[in-house]
């Protein structure tokens, strides 16, 4: 593998679009599905071009295999919409990308932690999370873009 992660350009937004709408597809299933999964591109490009939010993307070579959305508020960055494709899992790119993302935040001295919001149900992430240095420091229900409550926790990790 020859993993390069970088923050996404402007041309490469649709394809962390459709990397994150693959990456997601398995949850369509849940009893109340990812609100990812009717996020637009001109919603992505909009929060871009906004300076609301940034994306990365993971190439293993000229391939995308991952992406992910993040933003830096006052004290930590916020990261979500964490997603590598089904055929690439399982290689440790999810885990490159959050380390690629820790360091990002250490070149930005004011930020002091890491946070993510994940579904509760959603185990095998949560666990990922707490692997790399996570822990949950909040349960909330929240109403997704859909209108519908969905148990979550939120995880930060510490710098």
């Amino acid at each position: 593998m020859n993993i390069e992660i970088r923050v996404a350009n402007l041309d490469e937004i649709p394809i962390v679009h459709k990397l994150m709408l693959d990456a997601f597809e398995e949850y369509r299933l849940l009893d109340v599905p990812s609100s990812a999964l009717n996020g637009s591109e001109e919603d992505l490009l909009n929060a871009i071009n906004s300076g609301s939010e940034q994306a990365l993307i993971c190439l293993d070579g000229e391939i995308p295999v991952g992406s992910a959305r993040f933003k830096l508020n006052e004290d930590s960055i916020y990261f979500s919409r964490l997603s590598v494709t089904p055929h690439s899992r399982g290689k440790g790119i999810a885990k490159e990308m959050l380390l690629w993302l820790e360091k990002y935040a250490h070149n930005n001295s004011h930020i002091k932690r890491m946070e993510c919001r994940v579904r509760a149900s959603l185990a095998k992430n949560i666990s990922l999370y707490k692997a790399m240095g996570f822990i949950v420091y909040k349960e909330e229900e929240v109403t997704n873009p859909n209108g519908f409550l969905v148990k979550t926790v939120v995880m930060e990790k510490i710098l």
